[in-house]
């Protein structure tokens, strides 16, 4: 494929979100919160940052430490759309993948390690909805809810950690400042 073609074919992938978010402007996002204790994450704390280890996300507990978090709530941060609510083999347990509109760009929050999804692919959903729950990836991990935001939506699920973070935010950041 040509450089062009290639292009063509990425501009196209984003027409079909354009489409989307043109007849449902109401869930263009306006701003952010964070996913869990809304809308500022109170009784919870980042217990693995973004490029901590190489990480790609944060990873969220619940203060009371250990798997007292199992089962709490896990919210959308921002207007969007559901574009992926499955489990994944390996570590990854139960993901969400949310596209957002925001400012004529696109961004992607992606939830993992989930114990419940509560939303299904092709859901429109509002900043806020409860979407699944805090889990530990089928008992591989303590109860924690690993949230990645990416400025590529179009990317695979990855692994989770890489010295490259070419395509992903801060997520704490980014909320903070949207």
């Amino acid at each position: 494929m040509s450089i062009p073609d290639a292009t063509l074919l990425i501009q196209n992938r984003y027409a079909v979100y354009d489409s989307l978010f043109a007849k449902h402007p109401d869930f263009i996002a306006p701003n952010f919160d964070f996913p869990v204790g809304k809308p500022n994450a109170t009784g919870y704390y980042n217990a693995q940052k973004f490029t901590e280890n190489n990480h790609l996300g944060d990873d969220w507990n619940g203060i009371g430490g250990g798997n007292s978090d199992l089962g709490d709530a896990v919210y959308s941060i921002a207007n969007g759309y559901v574009s992926f609510a499955q489990h994944i083999k390996g570590g990854w347990g139960n993901v969400i993948r949310i596209v957002h509109r925001y400012e004529g760009n696109y961004y992607e929050s992606v939830y993992a390690h989930c114990q419940t999804i509560k939303v299904k692919e092709g859901d429109l959903i509002k900043k806020g909805t409860l979407i699944g729950t805090i889990g530990t990836a089928n008992g591989i991990y303590l109860a924690h809810l690993h949230l990645e935001i990416r400025d590529n939506i179009f990317m695979d699920i990855g692994g989770g950690y890489a010295e490259d973070t070419k395509g992903y935010i801060d997520p704490t950041k980014f909320i903070q400042r949207n």
